[in-house]
């Protein structure tokens, strides 16, 4: 019969079968420890390292090596682990157990009431077993199981003690090494914690816990986060449905204000519902229209000012007797906390990332602004600071909404891993960049030339495009059946149109000349136009035609009046005496009419041929005019 195949080895864990534990161990290996008798073997190795003052460094590993007898010296396998375990957490019950007949707590059973010395057996016990997990002799769960079933046998007084020894040793249990194997474990015995406690007696327990948590645990843990927004629906909120004597308010107004905290309680059923959402709205309404008319003086502020007050309780719920709703009205604080949870309500209606279909309607948009305006004056109005304490809410929502951003992509980890060093940088230093010139581009820019020498001088680097090239984009605009946009032409684009002037001044003067006339749509080459857009730029426009006919025109006109002034030379001599004077007076009279024409004439009314064949005319016959009147004379 062939013999038994020894199984494959595991250098982290050695999981034998009974059956096969005699056939591969050698002779001179320890049996498996599975007995009562080895069990309390282990509970009394300990017992008697637990009464020695030492440091757990100098003897815990020994007393491991005593009780177990480890096939490894320093580390124990799977089965060691779990024996080791059981022996632990039953000497951790006998301690708790004598510690309850002795009456006193089990975080002081051991200490010496006579010398004063702090020497809790308990405490002992867990410390030797928190050295022996931070050294990785154990399996590193083990401290916080035995954690777990201490605060399963205490008593809430009892457990504020074993869970101050928590919070003292956090940095240890924090470690990497231990924070992975009993994170989970710590979570739940926290959990359960809080569940024994009482939310209106204990709560400076649970706010140790709590806050012991968010230091225990990473940022973006996903445990502690509410992923899918659950509200917490059991926090009722009970008043009083039916109207008794001795009110000194109305009792609508009273049902009105405490019904507010069902929609509170559940906002999303709230939004979601057309006919809760009126409800709401009307009976908030009522509430700051109530309050608007009552407005607290600076006495009634000073009068509930905490800041005075030493002693000051601080309650998690208001009381919702009837007959305390006037004192209530006339509390400041009170105020506060109706309003701010308004304010609360609508940043969740608001909340970034919220699908259509999910927000409010547009309706409810409207009312929400009115709403939170109304709130946020009545908060700045309260005494004392009422600014001071709406700038701090406003700025405390506004934070808020990174957080909403943050859950809603996912809760990505804030921390982030170091990048890992090449061999040859470790002790190198870090040279500072060569060239500081003002930003990343231009460096890099610099460091591309000291890299390539010839960058600079490559005919390649520096392209000036043809015009044809550059005016593609604008002559595909133009084209009426590519069907595009006015808004979105190349055109509306003052730094492509001053770049495209440039090239065409360099490359192409006449078309350059064309922008006077037509634009920045008359540069582009006739070659890129389709027919119909190419005919629109090809016809020259008439003014700069018409100007050169006005020139001839005006050149034209001004030689009949050298005959007609000629003419009247001799008849003004053979008239006898006042000749000179005559001759004198002719070219004035000439000048003069030529004068008083320039200021009648405009350069607008000069604008074609028709208008300087008029003038023409028109000069033609002053001239003769001023002829007959030198007949006269």
């Amino acid at each position: 019969m062939a013999e038994p195949s020894p199984p494959p080895s595991n250098s982290g864990l050695r999981i034998l079968l009974a059956k096969d534990r005699a056939a591969t161990s050698s002779p001179s290996a320890p049996a498996a420890v599975s007995s009562h008798a080895d069990r309390d073997r282990i509970i009394g190795v300990f017992r008697t390292a637990l009464s020695r003052n030492e440091a757990p460094e100098a003897f815990a590993l020994q007393a491991v090596q005593e009780a177990i007898k480890p096939q490894k010296q320093t580390v124990l396998v799977l089965e060691e682990n779990q024996t080791l375990e059981n022996a632990l957490r039953r000497l951790l019950q006998e301690l708790v157990s004598s510690a309850v007949q002795s009456g006193k707590g089990i975080m002081q059973y051991g200490n010496s009431l006579d010398s004063g010395e702090t020497n809790c057996l308990i405490t002992r016990l867990l410390d030797i077993m928190l050295y022996l997990c931070e050294r990785g002799h154990v399996e590193g769960g083990m401290v916080f199981q035995l954690l777990e079933d201490l605060t399963d046998m205490s008593t809430i007084k009892d457990c504020k003690d074993v869970f101050g020894y928590i919070e003292s040793k956090q940095d240890i249990l924090g470690k990497q090494e231990l924070f992975g194997r009993g994170k989970l474990v710590m979570l739940r015995t926290c959990n359960q914690l809080l569940r024994r406690l009482s939310k209106s007696n204990d709560v400076v327990f649970c706010g140790r816990i709590i806050m012991f948590l968010a230091h225990f645990f990473p940022l973006s843990e996903r445990s502690a986060l509410n992923i899918k927004g659950v509200f917490n629906t059991s926090n009722e909120t009970k008043y009083e449905k039916d109207a008794t004597d001795g009110i000194s308010v109305d009792f609508n107004f009273y049902q009105t204000l405490w019904s507010l905290q069902e929609h509170f309680r559940n906002p999303a059923l709230t939004t979601t519902n057309p006919t809760k959402w009126q409800k709401f709205s009307s009976n908030l309404t009522v509430v700051l229209s109530t309050f608007e008319a009552q407005p607290l003086s600076d006495a009634d502020g000073k009068h509930n000012n905490l800041e005075q007050e030493e002693d000051a309780a601080f309650n998690i719920k208001y009381l919702t007797s009837s007959k305390l709703m006037g004192l209530e009205l006339k509390d400041a604080s009170f105020r506060r906390h109706i309003l701010v949870q308004c304010l609360i309500f609508f940043d969740y209606l608001k909340a970034p990332g919220k699908s259509d279909k999910d927000g409010p309607s547009e309706s409810m948009k409207e009312e929400i602004k009115s709403c939170e305006e109304r709130v946020k004056n009545l908060l700045e109005m309260i005494p004392p600071k009422g600014k001071e304490f709406l700038q701090s809410i406003e700025h405390i929502l506004e934070r808020e909404k990174n957080w909403v951003w943050w859950k809603r992509d996912g809760c990505p980890a804030f921390e982030k891993q170091p990048s890992e060093k090449k061999p040859g940088q470790a002790g190198a230093r870090k040279r500072k960049p060569r060239w500081r010139l003002g930003n990343k581009e231009l460096a890099q820019l610099w460091k591309w030339a000291e890299l390539n020498p010839d960058a600079l001088t490559d005919s390649d680097r520096v392209r000036m495009p043809s015009v044809t090239e550059y005016w593609k984009p604008l002559a595909e605009d133009m084209d009426t059946s590519a069907g595009i946009e006015e808004e979105y032409h190349h055109k509306n684009n003052r730094v492509y149109c001053w770049k495209g002037l440039r090239f065409q001044a360099r490359q192409d003067l006449e078309g350059f000349s064309r922008f006077c006339d037509y634009g920045i749509e008359g540069v582009v080459p006739p070659e890129l136009l389709p027919p119909d857009v190419r005919a629109k730029f090809n016809s020259k426009p008439g003014e700069k035609a018409k100007r050169p006919k006005r020139e001839d025109t005006k050149g034209t006109s001004a030689h009949p009046k050298e005959p007609q002034v000629a003419a009247a030379t001799p008849e003004t001599d053979g008239g006898g005496s006042g000749g000179d004077q005559e001759e004198g007076a002719v070219p004035m009279d000439s000048d003069n009419g030529a004068a008083e024409d320039g200021q009648k004439r405009s350069p607008g009314e000069v604008s074609g041929p028709e208008s300087g064949q008029c003038e023409a005319e028109d000069d033609g016959e002053d001239n003769t005019k001023s002829a007959h009147s030198r007949d006269r004379r």
